[in-house]
This record gives C-alpha cells, sequence and structure tokens, in this order.
C-alpha cells in the first residue's frame, strides 16, 4: 500500500487491527462520557454548591476517569504484547530474531502518517469488508529468501549431524586401535618372560633354535605392533580432519543466521510491527491530551 509502504496482505492485517483498536477505543469513550452523566445526574441536584462539595464532586470524577483510563492503558499494553507474541511465535518457526526500534514509537511524521491513513481507511462508513480481513490469526511468512535460507540451515544441520555420528565412529575406531596395541603390548611381554624361562630350562642343543624362532615371533610381532601404530595415526588424522570440518559447517551456520536475521530487518513484517506499535504510541497520547484538556475545563 502506498500510505504505509506494504503489500495487500499486510495492508488488510493492519486495517483488522485498526478497526479492532477503534471499537475498544470508542467503548471507553462512552464509559468516560457515562461517567460525567452520572455524576451530573447524582450529584448536580442542587441549584447551589459550595467550594468543598464542588471539590469533593470533581474528586469523585477525577477517581472514576482514572480508574477508567488506567484500565483502557493497562489493556492496550497487554494486547500489544500478544499481538508482538504472535509475531515473534511466526518468526522463530522460521529460525528469525526480530527487533524492535523503540525510538521510532514518537517518530512525529510516521505517527501522522499512520493516523491520516487511518481517516482515509475509515472515512466511508459503507466500504465494503474483505474477507480476507477476518481471519484471527497471523498466516506464517512466505519470501522466497527466507525460505531459501532455511533450507539452506536445515542442510546444515544435517550435516552437522553426520559429521558428529562420523566422529564418534572415528573415535570409538581410535580407541580400539589402542585397547589392541595395549593386548599386544601384554602379550609382548608375556612372551619375553616366558623366553626368558626357557633358557632357564633349556640346556640343550635345540636353544639354538629356539631364540631363532622367538626372534622370528619378536619381529613379527614388531611388525604387527608397528602397523597398528601407523593405523592410529591415519585414524587421529582422520579425527582432526573431521573436527575441522564441524567447525566450518558450525561457522557456516552461524553466518546463514546472521544473514537471515539481517534480511529479515528489511523485510515488511518488521517495518509493519514498527508501524502498528507507532500507531498505539499516538493513541496513548491522544488519550492523555483529552484528559489534561478536561483537567483544565474543570
Amino acid at each position: 500500500m502506498a500510505e504505509l509502504g506494504l503489500n495487500d496482505h499486510h495492508q488488510n492485517e493492519i486495517i483488522n487491527y485498526m478497526r479492532f483498536a477503534r471499537s475498544k477505543r470508542g467503548l471507553r469513550l462512552k464509559t468516560v462520557d457515562s461517567c460525567f452523566q452520572d455524576i451530573k445526574e447524582s450529584r448536580l441536584v442542587d441549584e447551589t454548591f459550595t467550594m468543598d462539595e464542588v471539590s469533593e464532586v470533581l474528586n469523585e470524577l477525577q477517581a472514576v476517569v482514572h480508574s477508567e483510563l488506567e484500565s483502557e492503558l493497562i489493556n492496550t499494553s497487554c494486547t500489544n504484547v500478544l499481538l508482538l507474541r504472535q509475531l515473534f511465535s511466526q518468526a522463530e518457526k522460521w529460525y528469525l530474531k526480530l527487533q524492535t526500534d523503540i525510538s521510532e514509537l514518537e517518530n512525529r511524521e510516521l505517527l501522522e502518517q499512520v493516523a491520516e491513513f487511518e481517516k482515509a481507511e475509515f472515512a466511508s462508513t459503507n466500504k465494503k469488508s474483505n474477507s480476507e480481513n477476518m481471519k484471527p490469526r497471523l498466516v506464517p511468512l512466505n519470501e522466497g529468501g527466507a525460505e531459501l535460507l532455511n533450507k539452506e540451515i536445515i542442510r546444515l544441520q544435517e550435516e552437522n549431524e553426520k559429521l558428529k555420528a562420523r566422529l564418534k565412529t572415528i573415535e570409538f575406531q581410535a580407541t580400539s586401535a589402542l585397547d589392541e596395541k595395549s593386548k599386544l603390548d601384554r602379550a609382548l611381554r608375556d612372551l619375553q618372560i616366558a623366553q626368558g624361562d626357557q633358557k632357564e630350562i633349556i640346556r640343550s642343543k635345540d636353544i639354538s633354535d629356539l631364540e631363532n624362532t622367538v626372534a622370528a615371533l619378536k619381529n613379527e610381532f614388531q611388525k604387527t605392533l608397528n602397523d597398528n601404530t601407523e593405523n592410529q595415526k591415519t585414524l587421529e588424522e582422520n579425527l582432526m580432519s573431521t573436527k575441522h570440518d564441524l567447525l566450518k559447517v558450525q561457522e557456516q551456520l552461524s553466518v546463514a543466521e546472521k544473514e537471515l536475521e539481517k534480511k529479515f530487518q528489511q523485510t515488511a513484517a518488521y517495518r509493519s510491527l514498527r508501524d502498528i506499535l507507532t500507531k498505539k504510541n499516538e493513541q496513548i497520547k491522544d488519550l492523555r491530551k483529552r484528559l489534561a484538556k478536561y483537567e483544565t475545563e474543570d
């Protein structure tokens, strides 16, 4: 829409909220008028009043109007919180983090722009209501850029989970290799002990053959041990490479989230939220002016 810079759907959502706010404002103004009328009918029955009596009437009227305005302001604040909750809930479904600029709520130019839009929108009482305006719930965001970024985030998360599973597998393999190495070391020590015992017992010509056999077994064992050591180094290198890949994926995920957050701040939903808050602040200021006018007249 030309006035606030939003599309048709968001225009309808704002019109719905304006209609709701106007209805609540009208009811509250009628209540305030009723307070004054009750005072006139119940207290202003004599032709003359003393200063104390006039002061008492005004104090009573002030208490009633103060209570009504306070109730309406509290209700307005809670209503705005519920509206923000709907927007934030939708944003969280798309992994978005919305931000608000409180300083814009007192931007006089924007407030006047919203007021002119409301005045123009509700100038004609015979205007036909759009069927889309009656939807009670906000629809999820469906902008192409946000959807693509969301898919990329999901893809990176899945890849992250795969890398974590691969890391666990490599860690298990490395642990198994270390356990196997420990078993081989114990077997070597046992074999060396057995070899020493055999040297003390056997004092015949077969001792030379036994030593050769032990030496061959030792060489074969050492070769196996070296192979296991090399496998362990390979597994450790794979583990380090996998950890680097995991860090890289996590960094890409962080960049994607920041890009998504930056892109959303430029979307219509962000500006719509800001304009709604600006309008409500103007309404509160208008009520304050009216109250000040009543107090001045009294």
